[in-house]
């Protein structure tokens, strides 16, 4: 019997790492294809100054996002479930100094999911912030490409769409200086939490073990 039991905590921990290892990997391309969707709409910026250049077709990355992020998403989902087993089997193992060892291997697969899973809702969150802003900013183009286009333009108001634009180019700068500092925080902030609950798991395992 204890070795079956065994054998399904076993099996439990190679399930999650496995389940790990796959949402490492795609974490990595995710990110990688957020920096290069963002890197590609900057180029494309610096390059072409006119506003009647308008932005390269991102159709193809906002699908490849898309199938990527429900894929990470079902991983996540997946090596919860795992956990959740996990946890369950901890409070039936029945052995005090077992369950310990077996709390202190369960609180790492839990810090391992939580940093992929705030990895993930950062990456995510960033790929549709610049989408928004490239969705804003080609709108504003197109309205001053079909002013400048027409037949009988009024200058004046081409100047203050060129305006309007210029001023939505500035505030971008400060979106994405306000979002890199808030990311900043909350990462220093989720790190501040990690080793509270790290050293809290510690004290609980001495306090099991010790008389």
């Amino acid at each position: 019997m204890a070795a079956a039991s065994s054998n399904y905590w076993e099996d439990l921990r190679k399930q999650a790492r496995q389940l790990e290892n796959e949402l490492d990997l795609k974490l990595v391309s995710f990110s990688k294809l957020c920096t290069s969707y963002s890197s590609s709409r900057d180029g494309r910026r610096d390059r072409y100054s006119s506003d009647t250049t308008p932005l390269l077709n991102g159709s193809s990355q906002d699908r490849m996002f898309e199938t990527m992020a429900v894929e990470i998403e079902q991983l996540l989902g997946k090596l919860t479930g795992i956990n959740d087993k996990m946890a369950e089997y901890t409070n039936s193992a029945g052995v005090p100094s077992l369950n310990a060892a077996l709390m202190h291997t369960l609180q790492r697969h839990r810090d391992i999911l939580q940093d992929y899973t705030h990895e993930f809702h950062k990456t995510k969150a960033n790929f549709l912030a610049i989408r928004e802003r490239e969705n804003l900013l080609g709108s504003v183009r197109k309205d001053i490409e079909s002013y400048k286009s027409g037949s009988g333009v009024n200058n004046r108001r081409t100047e203050l769409f060129l305006k309007e634009h210029e001023h939505l180019r500035n505030s971008d700068r400060l979106i994405e200086e306000t979002i890199s500092i808030a990311m900043a925080t909350k990462e220093n902030m989720t790190s501040q939490r990690g080793m509270l609950k790290s050293i809290q798991s510690k004290m609980n395992t001495l306090a099991s073990i010790l008389p």
